[in-house]
């Protein structure tokens, strides 16, 4: 390890582990709230912005919230030490500077899903903006706006395959700490991994399947985000099934991320 990454790994290790046990809670509160939609107990599923507002209610109460914000500030705060001080060895090949740029946009986004938190916590925001679509409308009046969506929805879309890929082929497991873990814990983790980034994979696939669309098309309104993706299989025949199911695995990933708070090597 580089004397950079020496020195960050005395923090970034409870950093990062606090960052998954919070994105843990956000994921499992979508995928039940996906279950309830699918059973019929709430109008919609949420993706994790309608989940950190759902926490924002007075059952759940503002400190949690601000927890969870941290949380998801600490996560993001690991992805772009990730991607800038190449903690897992990426290096500068192509293939590496895309990994790397993997996990600036994750670091992004969790970013964002801090702020959000922290507003709704302190009251500042309410509202139900769809920020996918107005992401997408935003871009569509940059100069080759439409394809730039467009990319983005192959980029969305080739991120779902590698997760069926990860899901099949079990390579998660090399970034676990396997040797603290018992035979049954190993059996376990393998079924929610294989759960989790299944149903990970099927919402993203629809969702880069209609950024693809919203850039073809230039039309915003076509873009979905993982709320209205998650709506968009519940309206297919049998969808509260298939509702379900996916339920189930985004519960599953939620999960996943609290083993990677226990078990995930970090540096």
């Amino acid at each position: 390890m580089a004397p950079a990454q020496a020195g960050v790994g005395t923090w970034i290790d409870p950093l990062a582990r606090f960052g998954f046990a919070a994105r843990a809670l956000v994921y499992m509160l979508v995928g039940v709230l996906a279950a309830e939609a699918a059973l019929g107990l709430r109008r919609k599923a949420a993706d994790p912005r309608g989940a950190l507002r759902e926490m924002g209610r007075p059952s759940f109460g503002p400190v949690l919230l601000l927890v969870v914000g941290l949380g998801l500030l600490a996560y993001a705060v690991w992805r772009f030490t990730q991607a800038f001080l190449d903690l897992d060895g990426k290096g500068r090949s192509l293939k590496g500077l895309l990994t790397r740029g993997s996990f600036l946009a994750s670091g992004l986004v969790h970013a964002g899903l801090a702020l959000t938190a922290g507003s709704v916590a302190v009251g500042l925001r309410r509202g139900h903006s769809d920020f996918v679509r107005e992401w997408v409308a935003r871009l569509m009046h940059e100069p080759y706006g439409r394809w730039l969506v467009a990319a983005v929805g192959l980029g969305v879309m080739a991120t779902a395959a590698y997760q069926l890929y990860k899901a099949y082929a079990v390579i998660f497991e090399r970034q676990l700490r396997l040797a603290r873990m018992s035979a049954a814990q190993r059996r376990w983790a393998r079924r929610i991994l294989r759960a989790g980034l299944a149903a990970r994979g099927v919402t993203f696939g629809v969702i880069g399947w209609f950024l693809l669309r919203a850039g073809l098309d230039m039309d915003p309104r076509e873009a979905r985000g993982m709320g209205q993706a998650l709506r968009l299989l519940e309206r297919q025949q049998h969808g509260e099934w298939l509702l379900g199911a996916v339920a189930l695995g985004l519960t599953a990933y939620g999960l996943l991320s609290l083993l990677d708070a226990r078990y995930r090597r970090i540096t």
